[in-house]
C-alpha cells in the first residue's frame, strides 16, 4: 500500500487494498483566452493537469468521463479499453470511459511561457465507431451533465487520483426543424420585408438617376439655342439749328 511502512504495494493484492492517493485538484474547464469554444455540443476543454502529478513519474495519466451520479459507481480498478469502460458502450450500457492517456512528461512543470496547455475532450471523430480504439476520445452523446477526474495508473495498479469536477453541461443543438421562424430577429416574414424594401429602393434609386440624367440632358439642349435678335430702329432727327440759317430760306 502506498506510503504505508513496512511494506510495498504489490500489483496482485485485492481491489479493495488498490486505493489510489487522493490529491486535491479538481480538473476545470479552461479560461485561456486564446482559445474559442470553450464548450461545443459534443466537445469541452480542460486545463491540463501541470504539476499535479509530480511525484508519480512512472505512472501513466488517464482522464476519466463519467454521467453526473455514475461517479461513484466507478472502479478504479477496470483496465483502461476494457469492454465495462469502452467509449463505444457509452453512455450506455457504460456509464464512463477513460481516454486520454498521457504520462509526466507530456504535463511538464512548470509549464513554458507562453503554451496554450488544454485538452479538448471529445475531439476524435475518426475512432468513434471503431471498438479497436475502446479509449478513443471520441465526441460526447449527448449534453450531459458530464464530471471528470484524472487517475495516474502504475501497471494497472491505480496509485494518485483527482477529485472529481464539478458539473459540465454542453450546449444542446438545436434541430432545424425546432427552429422558431417567428419572434426572432432573423425570422422568415423579416427576411421577406427586407428583401422587398430593398428591391424598392433600387427602383427608387433607379428612378432618381433617370431624372438626373434626363434633366442634364436638357439643360445642355436649352444652352445651344439662340434667340433672333430684334431689329433696332434707328430714328432721324433734324436738328433745328439747321433751318435758322438764312440761306435755307432761299
Amino acid at each position: 500500500f502506498r506510503g504505508c511502512s513496512g511494506g510495498s504495494t504489490s500489483s496482485t493484492a485485492p481491489s479493495w487494498l488498490l486505493t489510489a492517493v487522493q490529491l486535491g485538484y479538481m480538473p476545470v474547464l479552461t479560461t485561456e483566452p486564446r482559445l474559442e469554444g470553450q464548450k461545443t455540443a459534443s466537445t469541452f476543454v480542460l486545463d491540463q493537469p501541470r504539476c499535479v502529478f509530480k511525484d508519480y513519474g512512472n505512472a501513466d495519466i488517464w482522464l476519466v468521463v463519467a454521467l453526473d451520479g455514475a461517479e461513484s459507481s466507478f472502479n478504479n480498478t477496470d483496465r483502461p479499453g476494457s469492454p465495462e469502460i469502452a467509449f463505444q458502450s457509452f453512455p450506455n450500457p457504460a456509464r464512463a470511459y477513460m481516454t486520454l492517456n498521457a504520462t509526466l512528461a507530456n504535463y511538464p512543470c512548470p509549464k513554458p511561457a507562453g503554451d496554450i496547455t488544454v485538452l479538448r475532450v471529445g475531439s476524435e471523430t475518426s475512432c468513434a465507431k471503431d471498438e479497436m480504439r475502446p479509449t478513443c476520445n471520441g465526441p460526447l452523446p449527448g449534453p450531459g451533465p458530464y464530471r471528470v477526474k484524472f487517475l495516474a495508473l502504475e501497471g494497472s495498479v491505480p496509485v494518485a487520483e483527482t477529485q472529481w469536477s464539478e458539473k459540465i453541461m454542453l450546449p444542446e443543438a438545436k434541430s432545424s426543424n425546432t427552429i422558431s421562424t417567428t419572434g426572432s430577429g432573423h425570422s422568415a416574414g423579416m427576411i421577406a420585408i427586407t428583401t422587398i424594401l430593398s428591391i424598392l429602393f433600387a427602383i427608387l434609386l433607379a428612378a432618381l438617376v433617370a431624372m438626373l440624367v434626363f434633366w442634364s440632358s436638357d439643360s445642355c439642349s436649352g444652352s445651344s439655342t439662340f434667340s433672333k435678335p430684334e431689329s433696332v430702329t434707328v430714328r432721324r432727327y433734324n436738328t433745328h439749328h439747321v433751318y435758322d440759317q438764312p440761306a435755307a430760306r432761299l
